[in-house]
């Protein structure tokens, strides 16, 4: 008896290889069907089959309009069947998402990190007073923190105080303000470590002799 070996590298290229190729099959033949019943309850079966193969998306949302989608795609658009949703076309998947620009401000300054350009347009949002006068000193001992994290080395107020200015576009300036930053030591200080108990210490504690109980 002879059989004929069918090789990977002789088969059709598998466009979402995670189905498998029996999925695949099932597809290539609904297309082939004539009838558009047969078609259509053809490729909900396929869909539900899909669905049991990917447990793990059930919890995806629009699980249901993905199965559809790529059940479109492995037919290569080639598949004209009723789709509770809208069909994908396939000039739409070939379609170049936009390009994301990428955040510019603060890029001279990245140790101070993004959030800092966030935490600035909040303070201005703020009444005039001594809370947003202590804001904004607070943004500013955060600034030298990140800066001497960044930089290991000390730094000057004025220094601190300049970028502000840049950062905030001249909108927070405590140049004149005749109040210091805080220090470097207490930005920088190293929290206490806990002392860990050994394994030793603690047999040492359960293997205390216990006073002996006088029972009358």
């Amino acid at each position: 008896m002879e059989f004929d070996l069918e090789y990977n590298a002789e088969r059709t290229h598998l466009i979402i290889p995670e189905y498998g190729r029996h999925i695949q099959k099932l597809i290539d033949h609904c297309i082939a069907l004539e009838d558009a019943d047969e078609r259509n309850k053809m490729a909900k079966a396929i869909v539900d089959v899909m669905g049991n193969l990917q447990p793990h998306l059930r919890d995806v949302p629009d699980f249901k309009h993905k199965l559809w989608d790529q059940l479109f795609i492995m037919a290569d658009f080639k598949l004209d069947v009723d789709s509770p949703y809208e069909k994908l076309e396939r000039a739409a998947l070939l379609e170049k998402p936009e390009r994301l620009e990428y955040p510019k401000y603060a890029s001279r300054y990245r140790y101070y990190g993004n959030n800092i350009q966030a935490m600035i347009k909040t303070a201005l949002t703020w009444e005039e007073g001594d809370a947003r006068e202590a804001l904004y000193f607070a943004i500013a001992n955060h600034m030298k923190k990140c800066y001497l994290n960044w930089n290991k080395d000390t730094v000057d107020d004025a220094v601190i105080f300049k970028h502000l200015v840049e950062l905030s576009k001249g909108e927070i300036d405590l140049t004149n303000k005749n109040e210091a930053l805080s220090e470097v030591k207490d930005l920088l200080k190293k929290k206490t470590p806990t002392k860990k108990i050994t394994k030793t210490q603690t047999n040492k504690h359960y293997n205390k002799p216990r006073p002996k109980k006088n029972f009358k």
